[in-house]
């Protein structure tokens, strides 16, 4: 019968103290593996929400009917009378998002018809959209939007929304006027 050779103790014992080397390197590289895809988790999240938020506030002006009002004072806000945009289910709704002071934060507010600011017996659909808000601007020419956002200790965030036109107030015609042209017509000569 031929004896099959096998491992002896030293052998064992080296094995063993390599293992023991490599293991704790091994792990501490898939550690750092592990915080790194933690960190870049979070970041992505962070930066999916303001794009998120981007394009709703984008698609809210570019969808509105041209009636927009924004001002910087007590709280900066931008408000669109009609927009198309809606979350909740609006064939047409009003969108104001609005900067809280002294939280810091940015807020969209949807509904049909409301004032701000808001009284009790509105109906409105308030979201939290940003906290820790450091720069909200709203700048409008003609028929340009832009639309400046930063988050403390973020990169900013700036877009432009193009070819949105004011709405055109038609104005009334004086029925007196047409009369006296119609007069004019028949009779030849203007009346007195």
């Amino acid at each position: 019968m031929h004896k099959r050779p096998a491992f002896t103790l030293v052998e064992v014992l080296i094995s063993i103290t390599l293992l023991g080397i490599i293991l704790p390197a091994l792990y501490s590289s898939v550690d750092l593996l592990h915080d790194s895809n933690t960190h870049l988790f979070e970041y992505m999240q962070k930066s999916r929400n303001e794009v998120q938020i981007s394009q709703t506030l984008f698609l809210d002006i570019a969808s509105s009917d041209g009636n927009i009002t924004h001002s910087n004072g007590e709280f900066d806000h931008i408000c669109m009378e009609h927009t198309q945009n809606s979350l909740y289910g609006l064939s047409l709704a009003k969108v104001c998002w609005i900067v809280l002071k002294k939280e810091h934060a940015l807020l969209r507010i949807e509904g049909g018809v409301f004032h701000l600011p808001l009284k009790e017996d509105e109906r409105v659909e308030v979201d939290l959209v940003m906290k820790n808000l450091s720069l909200f601007d709203v700048y409008r020419q003609k028929d340009k939007v832009v639309v400046l956002l930063k988050q403390n200790k973020q990169e900013p965030v700036a877009f432009m929304v193009q070819g949105i036109t004011q709405p055109q107030v038609k104005q009334k015609k004086n029925p007196n006027k047409v009369k006296k042209r119609s007069q004019q017509n028949v009779s030849g000569k203007r009346p007195s």
